[in-house]
């Protein structure tokens, strides 16, 4: 297979005109050449934090705190969770699954409630699809045990080292929110020694010290964080102190497009667009520990096309920043998944 146009390499995603050659659903390599194609080749998204299960309940909640929305177990998802059918749920997320699949998403981490059940839910929700997501099972270790890993809620919700300590015996990944609404959950969190964390719109000197020393990478969500009303992530100290990636978060708040999180994350912040597009690609694969993420040798084909002739795209300067500030949906040409 071979895929052609200007193609955005490696960590850099440095802007080549050329083609992608791929066999058996690997990069073989990437040549350097002419060709006719007005096609831009980058990889495919990874979305490094979603809550799916919300899809039955979108934009539910208007007005309402963060915890009156989401802190478990009495907030508005977690009772809508409980009053949907299993049915319902499964056809709502197969559809923001979908979505996300159209628009170039290769796989989502999820941060799946409903125990050991929600994680087979969503499982046969993504039956036939091809976006591959990675599962973090809440709730209880039986889930953990079911899924890829555990996703806590927070450190202030419960103390998790139970949780913490089979996730770690289970060679699986632990993430956990932490400082959403305010720094308090921050420390306790890091002790855990996570795989990543969640959020951190509120760091301390300490927190982004000990986030440093530590090298635990960051999902950022600045969409949710602003409609929840606790603020923006401090993007810039965080990629100055270690690996952030980006999460479009609850689907009930937003939707799961990594174009509007991408174009969202470049104008609030002073991050770069190539920084924004690493976040959106390479380093959520690195937080999910997938092969993927970079248009180079060896790694997953996992690619999205896009149109660089397109209405939209078309007489762009800088192809990196036409990608992450302007493309949408309407440019994706092919998503090879």
């Amino acid at each position: 297979m071979l895929v052609e146009g200007t193609i955005l390499r490696g960590p850099r995603f440095e802007p080549v005109e050329g083609r992608v050659v791929v066999e058996d659903g690997e990069i073989q390599t990437v040549e350097e050449t002419s060709v006719e194609s007005d096609d831009v080749v980058l990889p495919a998204f990874v979305n490094a934090h979603t809550h799916v299960g919300d899809s039955i309940a979108k934009e539910a909640g208007e007005g309402l705190s963060l915890e009156e929305l989401v802190a478990p177990p009495d907030g508005l998802k977690h009772r809508l969770l409980r009053a949907a059918s299993r049915e319902e749920k499964i056809a709502a997320i197969r559809r923001s699954a979908r979505q996300m699949q159209a628009t170039g998403t290769a796989s989502f981490v999820e941060f799946r409630e409903g125990g050991v059940e929600g994680v087979y839910a969503l499982r046969e929700a993504v039956e036939g699809l091809d976006v591959d997501p990675v599962i973090l099972g809440r709730e209880t270790v039986e889930a953990m045990e079911a899924s890829d890993g555990f996703g806590a809620s927070g450190a202030n919700d419960a103390e998790f080292s139970t949780e913490r300590n089979a996730t770690e015996r289970a060679g699986k990944l632990f993430g956990i929110h932490a400082g959403e609404a305010d720094p308090s959950d921050i420390n306790p969190a890091l002790d855990l020694s996570p795989d990543f964390l969640v959020h951190v719109v509120h760091p301390e000197p300490l927190h982004l010290d000990r986030i440093e020393d530590s090298e635990v990478p960051v999902v950022v969500c600045p969409r949710s964080n602003l409609v929840t009303d606790v603020g923006v992530p401090p993007v810039r100290e965080l990629l100055d102190r270690t690996t952030v990636a980006l999460g479009t978060d609850n689907v009930m708040l937003n939707s799961p497009s990594m174009f509007r999180e991408m174009e969202f994350a470049s104008k609030l912040t002073d991050a770069s667009a190539t920084e924004v597009l690493r976040m959106a690609t390479r380093n959520g694969a690195a937080v999910a520990d997938l092969n993927c993420g970079t248009v180079e040798p060896g790694r997953d084909a996992k690619l999205l096309v896009l149109d660089g002739d397109s209405d939209n795209l078309s007489n762009s300067q800088d192809v990196v920043r036409a990608v992450v500030r302007r493309a949408g949906a309407n440019d994706v040409k092919e998503v090879v998944l």
